[in-house]
């Protein structure tokens, strides 16, 4: 296993997710009290599992037709686009 491609994408992951309207509505579907938690867990958890292998498959997919570097470059420019339009809403 290359352990440092595992802890980059884990360390990615984990911090976009963080403070997201995903979280943000797990919270509030676990802060009901006759909700049970591990039905909550459960279907976060799957939920997250399956977007996940969409990500997965859609990047194998779109490398066997556009090159690495290319995506690479679209992905950046998409961040720092959403970075714009974040600061200049703000």
């Amino acid at each position: 296993m290359n352990w440092s491609v595992f802890l980059a994408v884990f360390s990615t992951v984990f911090l976009a997710e963080l403070g997201d309207k995903t979280q943000l509505a797990t919270v509030l579907y676990a802060s009901e009290a006759t909700v049970n938690k591990w039905v909550v867990f459960s279907a976060a958890s799957l939920a997250l599992v399956l977007t996940s292998a969409l990500g997965v498959l859609a990047g194998s997919l779109l490398n066997q037709w556009v090159p690495t570097k290319f995506l690479h470059y679209v992905a950046g420019a998409g961040f720092i686009v959403i970075g714009l339009l974040t600061l200049v809403k703000a």
